[in-house]
């Protein structure tokens, strides 16, 4: 079987993606989401570059995991699988096609056991100059 790899973003230019690396399980207290995920917000993730190493902090509810940017030895490819039916006799199969859309080259590694919190704390959002 032939599988196509096709990348369109041009050189260089996917989109980067990163892994957020947790230990333990993230668990909803809602029922209704059952297996579905899509769209779904888990907390907030902030990024602290005040010291000479990137620092991270991840808000779930009322508790806050600190973690930190490591780099993969190896570049990761995020891939969408398409199906094309021919109507080709000679072979049943469909040939399938493989799209890159993005690339992982970082993960964010939360390893220590989350900090409780009294309260919420809002992510302070960086002022950008245009």
């Amino acid at each position: 079987m032939e599988i196509r790899v096709k990348c369109r973003c041009g050189n260089g230019g996917c989109s980067e993606w990163a892994i957020v690396e947790l230990q333990g399980v993230v668990e909803s207290q809602v029922s209704s989401i059952g297996t579905r995920i899509e769209g779904l917000e888990i907390g907030n993730l902030c990024r602290s570059s005040s010291s000479s190493q990137e620092t991270y902090t991840f808000t779930i509810g009322y508790h806050e995991l600190s973690g930190s940017k490591i780099a993969l030895k190896k570049p990761l490819l995020v891939l969408k699988k398409h199906k094309n039916d021919d109507d080709d006799e000679e072979m049943k199969n469909p040939r399938v096609e493989l799209e890159v859309i993005g690339i992982v080259r970082h993960r964010i590694l939360f390893k220590n056991r989350p900090k409780a919190l009294i309260s919420r704390p809002q992510c302070k959002e960086k002022k950008s100059a245009s």
